[in-house]
């Protein structure tokens, strides 16, 4: 049984010792955007040969890297360039320029989490890590070329109107969004509450695409739920947002004090991640001092760097537990899912994970615009690369089409499949 000794004066005592949240995010969603990186000490009014490569070696630029045909390109297309007729916003400033260079410079490196924030975009990446903004509440990423769905949120219009982990995005009210980078996509699916996107998706084992309309509200990320079904304890959590540690050591709490059993089930389905600093607290709930949850590697570039347990430790070997996954469960959900699993702590129920095991490091290049880079990989405990394979299940259960209305009523094979195993242990 769960030792009753009343551990949380000292968890108070450690949580007042944490850090504040690291400024590496983990995204699906993040919730796609654009990308890209800046080259610093380059003006706008270069047109002599040369007097780029003489400016790189002043300022500590490789020597190698020769701008003569970027500022040749950039002198024809001021001279030339005619936009489309009537067009009153076809005149582009310097400025915008620039910023575009620097996405073309970002995507050049076939990374869809690293990504240039110019203005516009930095300031909806800044709603969403606040945790409100009107749309449709779903994260998107790049996978195969494709738009495609890393989850959409709980309680959300996407959810609400069937988007599904994986379907593909073909089209967003008739534009296609092919060769589409995420920030695009994100301005056409973002609007005022109250308006209609009509998406065009295709999705595994459906024959044809077909279209979803979605109605757009005002989206508030939600965070977690704790129900009992069948005598086993469930917590539903939904993102790793700042307040995440504190609401799931309630939860933990809950199911301790009231619940009256020993089987807990953690359901990470279709929540794609949020902040590293919220996984490794959760997993320290389970694990003693020191054990490694996940390992960043900077691929030679830095040292690596392993985020370990803090030991909260608090239950003993009596503790039955699953975890529930599927393609929705990205990035920080990988890594707890990963780390408590490969602990022999958890049985993984459900569909494989979407493999979004990358680092990003969010950082200022001007007051109004940042850079988003990925800097490292994700490893699981036993050195497994999270973006090469995702994490597999145990036991796996499929949801098929037919299921969804079953789940509507509270009738979920993953959960109930996951609560006969429990049983049986």
């Amino acid at each position: 049984m769960i030792e009753k000794k009343s551990p949380f004066r000292r968890f108070a005592k450690e949580a007042r010792k944490n850090k504040i949240i690291e400024n590496i995010l983990l995204s699906a969603f993040a919730i796609a955007l654009i990308g890209g990186s800046f080259i610093l000490g380059l003006k706008f009014n270069y047109r002599e040969n040369g007097l780029a490569n003489i400016l790189n070696k002043e300022i500590n630029q490789p020597e190698q890297v020769d701008f003569d045909a970027f500022w040749q390109a950039w002198k024809i297309l001021d001279e030339k360039f005619v936009g489309e007729i009537g067009e009153e916003d076809s005149e582009v400033s310097a400025q915008d320029k620039i910023w575009g260079a620097i996405q073309g410079l970002a995507n050049s490196l076939k990374d869809p989490y690293t990504v240039f924030l110019p203005p516009s975009d930095a300031e909806i990446f800044e709603d969403d890590i606040q945790g409100n903004f009107e749309g449709v509440g779903m994260e998107i990423g790049i996978r195969d070329n494709v738009l495609t769905v890393i989850a959409p949120l709980k309680d959300t219009p996407a959810e609400r109107s069937g988007i599904q982990p994986k379907d593909k995005i073909l089209e967003i009210d008739g534009t296609s969004t092919e060769n589409m980078d995420t920030g695009e996509a994100v301005k056409l699916i973002r609007g005022e509450r109250g308006t209609e996107v009509l998406l065009l998706v295709s999705r595994e084992n459906v024959e044809k695409p077909f279209e979803i309309s979605i109605i757009r509200d005002v989206i508030n990320i939600p965070t977690i739920k704790t129900e009992i079904k069948n005598g086993v304890f469930i917590i539903h959590l939904y993102s790793f947002t700042a307040v995440s540690p504190n609401l799931f050591r309630n939860a933990l709490r809950e199911f301790i004090q009231d619940s009256q059993t020993d089987k807990l089930i953690l359901d990470l389905r279709s929540n794609p991640g949020g902040f590293l600093e919220a996984a490794t607290d959760m997993a320290s709930w389970f694990l003693p001092i020191g054990k490694v949850v996940v390992t960043e590697d900077y691929g030679g570039k830095a040292p690596n760097k392993i985020h370990r347990s803090r030991g909260y430790n608090i239950f003993n070997e009596n503790l039955k537990m699953a975890i529930l996954i599927n393609g929705g469960s990205a990035s920080a959900s990988e890594i707890l899912a990963g780390a408590l699993s490969e602990h022999g702590l958890a049985t993984l129920v459900g569909t494989k994970t979407f493999g979004k095991g990358s680092v990003q490091e969010l950082i200022k290049i001007t007051p109004e615009t940042s850079l988003k880079v990925t800097v490292a990989r994700w490893l699981t405990p036993n050195g497994n690369s999270i973006s090469h394979e995702g994490i597999k299940p145990d036991i796996e259960v499929e949801i098929k089409e037919e299921d969804l209305e079953d789940i509507k009523e509270g009738d979920d094979p993953q959960i109930d499949k996951a609560i006969e195993i429990l049983n049986e242990m």
